[in-house]
């Protein structure tokens, strides 16, 4: 957008030159010119002559604002920029915003900010401080909103830190907090980026460019240098006067305020600010007179910068944006933007525009920096700075260290323990020298590990950076090492054997070992990035800037750094000891016996005995990588145990346990509230403690009546009561739950409910060790932001008394009820007596014969008559108690009420000054909780809201008016130009605009853009934040909960950040500085208790997962500072949060898991992160099967872009995720291994030995393999205790927290409801989801469905969301272990088949009501429907959808955009890259079918009664290719047909249907003719049969995969192509020009097609045969519904209720499919046993069956 003629150079020159009143002295103090000339003999002390030397002159203070500030610059706006600001509410008042819009109406201005007041010495009045921010917002252009907002946020802030320490105080800690102190983000990128670039002008005269060009530069620079300049920047802030440093935090705060996304690149601010200071200070800036027209600042500096993010993710189409569709590598994200600006080098790649010369924005001087920000252009100034690619290669590059500890650990063990393999051939054992040199080529295995890494690592940083030198120091030193590690073993290997060479080789051998040992630990224990020449710690200024913002970790104290050492030297310890003994000596029996082993008497047509004899060395190499795979299992195995026993005992230091008696915790409650919860240290003895504790406690119990927790009775035992005392007096007596506690008796609550729940962890909490409290009015202020998007705000009626849909079964209040049947009979008894007060109002009296009935609605739906305040309070009991946003909204409004109960009862003077006045207290407890609590909720969609969501959120700021939504606002723009956008904060307390019924917003800040250009939560947060108030945040989700008796800890939570008693000195000082060295908190984390843990078997895992991961790992991490993770109820440091770049990140896709990146950032940016026990929040978490594998599959996606990402390489550290990825990969790695052994076994005859274990002789040609079936036993033992050990934590977690009996009690549910196979299966989809998301990309926020899991979900859908993450595998994975069970049977298999068998069916056996019969066979109706549907007419759901799905995976979609209906069906994903491909869908498949293909060769390469067979080969590739060919041919027929009659065809709708139908049972022939025809080859022999069909699988996979990666073109978007095959109606699709392509194309997808809708219609029958027994067995469903939602057979969900039509219909539909699905059944059995019965007599002979 131009700007207007008379500014278009430079809209800050100033138009009216004339009346130059010198307004402001220019700060001269020192009596040179503000820039001094560079001077020549430059010398390293000069380093900061920048204006901060001379900052201690003031400016003068403005008096009162300026005259020419009034309404009327609205004109000067619209002519300027053709676009008017709409001035919101309290623009009309009065000119000068002096009051806060939050204020109560009729207090003065000074009032709002109690703590800022006259009377307590402030150094500048609010009034002064308001006219800095005029003053600001006219010399640069601010929006009036942006201004007043911030305004209010730093008169917050400045009251929250004065109501604890002097004013003075106050603003000098916020000053160093935000701009100059030891820990504030602007100081440390100043000394990272700044520091030698400003002290001359232009590169001639710039030394600091000059230095950096230099190598050593003349004058040795480094520490002195830093250090003088450190003090230098002391002094300067010290002799700052107090309006300077407020100036600056406004200057600050400003330029933040309306930066929008930019606020997600915290270096950027600062350098927008450093500008916008330097040209503040410019004489061009004080001399002027006209105020800048407001957005300025916004158009000029903050728009461009935004537009170039944008334009990185998304193009404009039609006027709509739409994304591009690249990966992370393509998109200069907001990571690689801000890293420009850390180092100088990059801040000197900024260039204006100025036709021809490429000006640099450091030749400007600095004061005009400012004004040329307008010019900059940005497209040509960034570059990536990482490249996010996906390959395997991170996990080589982040988990380094592991490897090499694992991988050449391992080795040094297994080389010492096979001698055989490497001993000379006539030899039985290797030379001394040889055995020492080969056990030391250990150390040359970790060097090549590192080599490895440094290449990868070498392609995800741009060469031209200059990080990528120390790489190739790297390279160099690895290269020399790996020298030194591997080549003494050559010359040892030369000379070996040869007669007087005396001691050499051995001692070159002992020597080689120990470089090796040395080499290895070294690798192992040292991070790479500090390896060689330390380019974190190095003193040189070219580093210091990566290592402020990526590695300056917070310093750990010493009992914690003792304790995180000593938890990993005790894992690996116990870990290697324990693998040395149990995996590895074991395992060298079995190397003794295999590594000389060769099969005898075999041969094959083409390969001879080459492949044939080796088959044994092949098994042991299968082995030793089997033996690998349970290496890595050990790890996790023993950090799985350490881990737990760290928080076991860190917990019983902390205090935290049931085995403290339970009788002492409820006895000394009142005593521990009176001391840790009240802040008494001030109070005045009058009142008695139990007086106090009284108030306190009644109140925590009268709101868990309130909400329907306790009845009446329970309060009535519970309370204190005011009695008559023997003398007359009256006293408080306590309750009897406190007196006499003898166990818990059921009389006080309901036994196992909420109220139990809570008062206990209350209790017990109460037990550890609180920070002090603060009085209530020198609490600091903080605010909870709730970002919400759609989630519900309160149920309706409608959704909580009708069904959803008929799979449902049941209504929500109803299932509710079921839950909690006690919390609903007090709901119940309150509504009547409710109803009785409304009816003897109207003095009718019911008799009592009628009142039993007249309850009955009572008790189903909750009211009598449906007037809205009946129903409404039915509505708020079921959103209470589902997930909505209405819970949590009055859950953490308690905050205000345990503020408003604290003030109360800290401050009894105030209620006696009151009097009676009750209406006047309680504004004045209304004033202190509004004063110390904000709530914000940031609803993205608050403008598009359809009618009954804003009556919803109506409804929500008429219960609440403290509660501030904030919203995107839209205004149209002109046609066809861009809309503007606003952020736009309400409250309660906005009045209505008449004319459109909305709420007049508060504020209304412009935004550069859309805002959400991310995954839209960390957007959605961003956008709010500026409306955020006071020192901390707590980030609440949607769904959590929280209680008035957490909330009464809120000042000990607090009390966590360490900031309560701040030093007296100035943090600038000669010496106070020494006080503020400790590293900030960043994050304080809590504990979640999982609200739906009572919901069943899968809401309890979900618990589960929880409490291990989010409490137990969490406080044993933190503790030894690895937690980085923030859960949700965390509350943050928001000024340390928002100067490092918010509290999420937000890049599109790459930042899934937000809150991990927000743990990582403040963690590696030198925040501290701590973890307590004592407070806790409810949370939702997901309950149905398919949301809860949802939800893994985002946190496994996300923890594959984690890998993906930079910080996650600066961090290094260890995760358990590989861990669980590892135990799935152990599956196939050890069934191929048992496939290997059985081929042994089936193939060769095993000597029988003794009892001793030697082999008996007379057994001439045997081998003696019994040592292998020994460690097979054994390695099952060990993968079973892996698995078995992860149950641990939770029972130890259940065990200390509610004692032995719950324990016990909660693992047997678990085992009886099969959560072992859930674990299984949902370790698959982790694992799936991680390594997919590695190659193809593609992750998306998946949005997490929080419904109850009553549902049932119809075969078809289930299969096909899991069909290719787990099914396919269980079925691969099955039919190996049919061939092993086959060949070698041993009791340890059974193990096997259960968890292989969970892979298949593990998402049928958790779908509500699978086994009812007439739904199993409605299921497989409408499953056979599924499969045949789509072939004439687009379905939403179908065969072929998901077919097309999985296969857009690789193929991409075409980027020509057509309008049709049939698109939504699919998403965009973009194309995966052609290397990730070679080897996922290529290399791979090709591998494994290999592998098989041998396996079955061995066993088919013995003589049959002395005839050589024929090379198997050829019947495997007759067996496997002939059904493609079939298929192919069937297809061009069926083409050729459909070309030609087709067309005629076009009255009959059918046609394509049933022309596909044809294709699709001639294809199922042809596989099952293969088969038979197959097994007829084998002679009827079934394993060998298996095994066949096994590499015939195989085979067919890697042709399928082969011809859909490399043949394949994009996909359309819709799926007219199908249609056209099938119908023969190729024109009028709207293909254009590549109509004459497609057929081709669609040919060879359809041969894929054939195949797989085969493969998937046998794979489907199997699963059903499998579900079909427990369908027949009576009372089946009710008891697998007992098992999923631990409801008792009474209790349970009723069945559906049907009209008679529809269980006529119903009746007849299971009735016909019944018969067809018995016929289905009988055909497959048939295929199976008729040969099995009759094999002997079915006798063909054909000359082409000899030769095959």
């Amino acid at each position: 957008m131009a700007a207007p003629n008379g500014f278009r150079d430079n809209p800050f020159a100033n138009p009216s030159q004339q009346n130059l009143q010198q307004r402001q002295p220019m700060p001269y103090p020192q009596g040179g010119p503000a820039f001094p000339v560079p001077r020549p003999d430059y010398d390293a002390e000069s380093d900061m002559s920048d204006h901060y030397s001379n900052g201690n002159g003031s400016t003068t203070r403005l008096a009162g604002a300026p005259q020419f500030y009034d309404q009327s610059s609205g004109d000067i706006n619209s002519d300027l920029f053709n676009r008017r600001y709409d001035p919101s509410v309290d623009s009309h008042a009065s000119s000068v915003p002096s009051i806060s819009p939050f204020a109560d109406p009729g207090l003065g201005a000074s009032e709002h900010y109690p703590a800022w007041s006259a009377d307590r010495q402030i150094p500048m009045s609010t009034e002064e401080i308001e006219d800095i921010f005029l003053d600001l917002a006219q010399k640069f252009g601010f929006q009036r909103d942006s201004m007043r907002n911030m305004f209010d946020f730093t008169m917050q802030l400045l009251d929250s830190r004065a109501s604890r320490m002097s004013p003075n105080q106050a603003l000098l800690t916020l000053h160093a907090d935000y701009i100059g102190g030891q820990h504030a983000n602007y100081r440390k990128w100043y000394f990272a980026a700044q520091l030698n670039l400003d002290d001359a002008v232009g590169q001639s005269q710039n030394p600091g460019l000059q230095r950096l060009k230099s190598v050593k530069g003349g004058k040795p620079a480094g520490a002195k240098s830093l250090d003088t300049a450190l003090n230098r920047w002391r002094n300067a802030m010290n002799n700052m006067s107090q309006y300077d440093r407020l100036r600056q935090i406004a200057l600050y705060l400003l330029c933040w305020g309306e930066a929008g996304n930019i606020r997600f690149m915290p270096e950027c601010m600062c350098f927008i600010f450093k500008c916008a200071d330097d040209y503040y200070r410019s004489p061009e800036c004080q001399n002027r007179i006209d105020p800048i027209p407001e957005g300025v600042y916004l158009s000029s500096v903050i728009k461009p910068l935004y537009n170039f993010v944008r334009d990185q993710g998304y193009e404009v189409v039609d006027g709509k944006f739409v994304r591009k569709e690249k990966d992370h590598v393509g998109v200069i994200g907001y990571d690689d933007v801000n890293q420009l600006f850390w180092y100088p080098e990059g801040l000197a790649k900024i260039v204006l525009k100025d036709g021809t010369s490429q000006t640099r924005l450091v030749d400007v001087p600095p004061a005009q920096r400012y004004t040329k920000f307008s010019k900059v252009e940005w497209n040509r100034v960034f570059f990536k700075t990482y490249f996010e690619k996906r390959s395997m290669a991170h996990l080589l590059v982040n988990f380094n260290r592991i490897w090499i500890l694992h991988i050449s650990v391992y080795y040094f063990y297994t080389a010492f323990n096979s001698p055989k393999v490497y001993a000379p051939k006539l030899k039985q054992e290797p030379s001394a020298p040889m055995t020492w040199s080969a056990t030391a080529l250990g150390g040359a295995v970790s060097t090549l590990i590192m080599i490895l890494a440094t290449i990868a690592e070498f392609s995800y940083i741009p060469t031209t950076w200059n990080n990528a030198s120390h790489l190739t120091t790297r390279l160099v030193f690895l290269l020399v090492i790996l020298a030194l590690t591997a080549g003494p073993t050559f010359y040892i290997a030369l000379v070996d054997g040869r007669p007087n060479q005396g001691q050499i080789p051995l001692i070159i051998g002992i020597v080689q070992f120990f470089i090796s040992v040395v080499a290895t630990i070294a690798f192992g224990l040292i991070p790479s990035g500090r390896m060689f020449g330390d380019r974190v710690a190095g003193k040189s200024r070219k580093y210091m800037a990566s290592q402020t913002f990526t590695a300056s970790y917070p310093i750990l104290p010493r009992s914690a750094r003792m304790a995180s050492i000593g938890l990993w030297v005790l894992i690996f310890s116990c870990k290697f000891v324990e693998s040395y003994f149990f995996l590895t000596s074991s395992f060298s029996s079995p190397i003794a016996v295999m590594a000389r082993t060769k099969v005898q008497r075999c041969s094959d047509k083409y390969f001879g005995n080459a492949l044939c004899q080796n088959q044994v060395p092949f098994t042991l190499a299968i082995m030793y990588v089997m033996d690998l795979v349970l290496f890595f299992l050990d790890t996790y195995l023993w950090y799985i145990i350490w881990i737990v026993i760290f928080s076991v005992g860190r917990s019983f230091a902390l205090g935290l346990s049931i085995w403290t008696p339970w009788k002492d915790i409820f006895t000394r409650m009142p005593k521990r509230i009176y001391a840790k919860l009240l802040a008494t240290a001030e109070m005045e003895v009058k009142y008695k403690p139990k007086v106090l504790v009284s108030q306190i406690w009644n109140a925590v119990i009268i709101s868990m009546y309130r909400e329907h927790l306790l009845s009446i009775d329970n309060v009535q035992r519970l309370l204190y009561h005011q009695v008559d005392g023997p003398d007359g007096r009256r006293t408080l007596r306590a309750p009897p739950f406190f007196t006499n506690q003898d166990g818990k008796g059921p009389a006080f609550f309901p036994q196992g409910g909420e109220a139990d729940r809570r008062i206990s962890f209350f209790a017990s909490s109460l037990t550890t060790a609180l920070p002090e409290p603060l009085a209530v009015e020198a609490m600091p202020t903080f605010t909870v932001l709730v970002p919400h998007y759609s989630e519900k705000i309160l149920l309706s009626l409608r959704e909580i008394i009708r069904e959803e849909d008929q799979n449902t079964r049941v209504t929500l209040l109803e299932y509710l009820k079921q839950l909690h049947p006690v919390e609903w009979d007090n709901f119940v008894k309150d509504t009547k007596i409710l109803a009785e007060e409304a009816d003897s109002g109207d003095g009718t009296a019911t008799h009592t014969s009628e009142k039993k009935v007249d309850d009955l609605p009572f008790y189903c739906i909750g009211f009598k008559n449906s007037s809205p305040e009946y129903t409404l309070r039915t509505r708020i009991w079921a959103s209470l108690r589902a997930q909505t946003l209405y819970r949590t909204v009055s859950g953490m409004m308690n905050y205000s009420k345990a503020i408003k109960l604290l003030y109360r009862v800290e401050n009894p003077d105030i209620v006696h000054n009151f009097g009676g006045n009750t209406e006047r207290l309680e504004r004045e407890l209304e004033r202190m909780a509004r004063r110390k609590f904000k709530f914000a909720i940031s609803m993205q969609r608050f403008s598009k809201f359809n009618k009954e969501e804003q009556e919803n959120a109506e409804f929500l700021l008429r219960a609440y008016p403290d509660l501030q939504i904030a919203y995107l606002d839209e205004e149209p723009g002109p046609k066809g130009g861009e809309g503007r956008l606003f952020s736009a904060l309400i409250d309660g307390h906005s009045e209505i605009d008449e004319v459109t019924g909305k709420r007049k917003p508060k504020f209304r800040v412009e935004l550069p853009g859309n805002p959400i250009l991310g995954d839209g939560k960390s957007d959605n947060q961003n956008h709010a934040m500026i409306f955020y108030r006071g020192e901390y945040l707590q980030l609440i989700d949607a769904n959590q909960d929280n209680y008035l008796e957490e909330c009464l800890k809120i000042r000990n939570v607090l009390g966590e950040f360490e900031e309560y008693a701040v030093s007296s000195q100035s943090p600038y000082a000669q010496w106070g500085h020494k006080e503020f060295t400790k590293a900030p908190v960043a994050i304080v984390g809590t504990r979640e208790y999982i609200f739906s843990e009572n919901i069943g078997v899968l809401g309890d895992i979900a618990a589960g997962k929880e409490q291990t991961f989010g409490t137990m790992t969490a406080r044993a991490l933190a503790w030894i500072g690895g937690k980085l993770h923030y859960g949700h109820p965390d509350f943050l440091n928001a000024t340390f949060m928002n100067t490092r770049g918010g509290v999420s990140k937000a890049q599109k896709g790459l930042h899934l898991n937000e809150d991990i990146f927000a743990g990582m950032n403040a963690f590696g940016r030198g925040g501290r992160i701590k973890h307590s026990e004592y407070y806790q929040c409810g949370k939702g978490r997901d309950l149905g099967f398919g949301t809860i594998l949802n939800f893994q599959t985002k946190i496994g996606t996300g923890m594959g872009e984690q890998c993906s990402v930079a910080s996650t390489i600066t961090l290094e550290r260890n995760s358990p995720s590989i861990g669980s990825s590892l135990s799935t990969t152990a599956i196939p790695v050890f069934m191929i291994t048992l496939l290997y052994i059985g081929t042994l076994n089936k193939a060769l005859e095993i000597c029988r030995v003794d009892a001793r274990g030697n082999v008996i002789a007379g057994q001439p040609g045997c081998y003696n393999l019994i040592p292998v079936f020994d460690w097979i036993r054994r390695c099952i033992v060990s993968i079973f205790l892996v698995f078995f050990i992860a149950f641990l934590p939770l029972f130890l977690q259940e065990l200390v927290e509610r004692g032995t009996g719950k324990a016990l009690l909660r693992l047997g549910k678990h085992f009886l409801s099969l959560s072992p196979i859930f674990e299984v299966f949902s370790t698959q989809i982790y694992s799936n989801s991680i390594l997919s998301n590695l190659t193809f990309g593609g992750a998306r926020y998946i949005a997490t469905g929080r419904g109850f899991a009553t549902t049932r979900i119809s075969f078809s859908i289930l299969y096909s969301r899991f069909a290719g993450p787990s099914i396919y595998m269980g079925f691969r994975n099955l039919l190996i272990l049919l061939y092993v069970t086959l060949a070698i049977w041993i009791p340890h298999l059974i193990y096997f088949w259960f968890s292989v068998a969970s892979l298949c069916v593990a998402p049928f056996l958790f779908n509500p009501h699978q086994f009812s019969f007439s739904d199993f066979i409605i299921d497989y109706r409408e499953f056979l429907r599924w499969m045949s549907r789509g072939n004439s007419r687009t379905k939403a759901s179908s065969w072929y959808g998901y077919c097309r799905l999985s296969r857009t995976m690789i193929t991409g979609y075409k980027k020509k955009k057509l309008g049709h209906p049939s698109e939504k069906l699919s998403g965009d994903v973009p194309r995966a890259s052609w290397r990730n491909l070679i080897f996922s869908e290529i290399i791979l498949p090709i591998c494994i079918a290999t592998i098989f293909v041998v396996a079955y060769m061995f066993v088919k390469s013995f003589p049959i009664n002395g005839v050589t067979p024929p090379s198997p080969l050829i019947r495997i590739a007759i067996i496997s290719v002939g059904p493609v060919v079939w298929n192919a041919a069937v297809l061009l027929v069926l083409f050729f047909i459909s070309l030609f009659i087709g067309p005629m065809m076009e009255g009959w709708v059918k046609f394509g249907s049933v022309m596909a139908s044809i294709a699709h049972i001639l294809c199922l022939l042809g596989l099952v003719a293969f088969f038979e025809f197959f097994w007829f080859l084998e002679l009827w022999d079934t394993s060998h049969a298996v095994l066949g069909i096994l590499c015939v699988a195989s085979i067919q996979r890697a042709i399928h995969k082969f011809l859909i990666a490399v043949f394949l073109t994009r996909e359309f978007k819709h799926d007219e192509t199908n249609r056209a095959w099938w119908t023969g109606k190729w024109y009028g699709r709207g293909f254009g020009n590549s109509a004459l392509s497609q057929p081709a194309r669609e040919f060879i997808v359809k041969i894929v097609e054939m195949s797989l809708w085969g493969s998937d219609f046998l794979i489907a029958h199997i699963l059903l045969i499998i579900l079909t027994p427990p369908v027949l067995i009576p009372g089946a469903n009710s008891m697998h519904s007992t098992m999923l939602f631990w409801l008792r057979p009474s209790k349970q969900i009723r069945p559906p209720l049907f009209s008679t039509k529809q269980k006529r219909q119903r009746r007849w539909i299971v009735i016909k499919y019944t018969i067809v699905y018995l016929l289905m059944v009988a055909f497959l059995a048939a295929l199976i046993a008729l040969p099995v019965i009759f094999h002997d007599k079915i006798k063909f002979d054909c000359e082409l069956c000899r030769n095959i």
